[in-house]
């Protein structure tokens, strides 16, 4: 990825958590690393196939200035996330903000903090075996849709497909989703459990009916464990409910534990 950089940003504007901070006010400095490709630009010459730094600049100052934060990291996590949403042709960026009037007592020079966010290309997978099937698929979707830092770029078609387990129950319709997100992993699921709640899914026996069930199937190219969450999703190579409607959008993504690709995982079921 190519990179645009603003350096030095002085800004006046009222965070901090002592209250003469936010009532007073004092100098900020920000420096932004912008990645994007600048291709198209280069080879046009045209403005509108690239980001205008002094709108982003003009951006920055004028968020800065409307809104008040206690906490440096409250700011610089706002910030970011809102420059990536208003300039959709960056795909990441890493900001610094520096505090050189840090009420510390101490002689220091400035007080700084740095983050790095962007957009992760992440696959869901989807499906419904209570109530209206489709219908909820579809809400689901448009949940996801409405998420501010979320948006979904592909949508597979439904299959429907016999229930795992021994639990006799009807069977499912499911579907997989590419998208957009600026979430972490954790944030992300809890966004999931949201939706899950609006679409009453209770969960009273394992591999049970269920009005939505939506997993995280892959998250960019990661590896990711906690105690709630497991990134790739554990079975997915062993599904075909998951690879049929996943290979449909998504073939060449890549399973970075079995070092294939879907459309591998998919020929070997098939």
């Amino acid at each position: 990825m190519d990179c645009i950089k603003i350096r030095g940003l002085e800004v006046f504007a009222r965070h901090g958590a002592l209250k003469e901070e936010q009532v007073l006010g004092q100098k900020f400095i920000l420096s932004a690393s912008m990645y994007l490709s600048a291709a198209n630009a280069g080879w046009t010459d045209d403005l509108a196939k690239t980001v205008n730094y002094a709108q982003v600049a003009q951006f920055m100052t004028s968020y800065m200035q409307e809104h008040t934060f206690s906490l440096i990291e409250t700011v610089a996590e706002h910030l970011s996330r809102e420059v990536l949403k208003q300039f959709p042709l960056i795909r990441s960026m890493e900001l610094t903000i520096e505090k050189p009037w840090a009420p510390v007592g101490l002689p220091l020079k400035t007080v700084s903090l740095t983050v790095k966010r962007g957009w992760h290309q992440v696959y869901l997978g989807i499906g419904s075996n209570l109530g209206e099937k489709e219908a909820n698929l579809k809400r689901a979707i448009q949940l996801l849709q409405e998420d501010a830092d979320t948006d979904v770029t592909k949508i597979s078609s439904f299959y429907v497909t016999e229930p795992v387990g021994e639990v006799e129950q009807d069977d499912f319709l499911n579907g997989a989703l590419e998208i957009e997100t600026l979430r972490n992993p954790e944030e992300l699921l809890e966004l999931i459990g949201a939706i899950e709640k609006d679409l009453k899914r209770v969960r009273t026996v394992h591999w049970g009916p269920r009005t939505i069930d939506v997993d995280i199937l892959l998250y960019d190219q990661e590896i990711y464990q906690s105690e709630a969450l497991m990134i790739p999703h554990v079975e997915m190579a062993n599904r075909d409910f998951v690879l049929d409607p996943l290979h449909e959008i998504a073939p060449y993504a890549w399973h970075p534990v079995h070092k294939k690709t879907v459309h591998e995982l998919w020929c070997e079921r098939h």
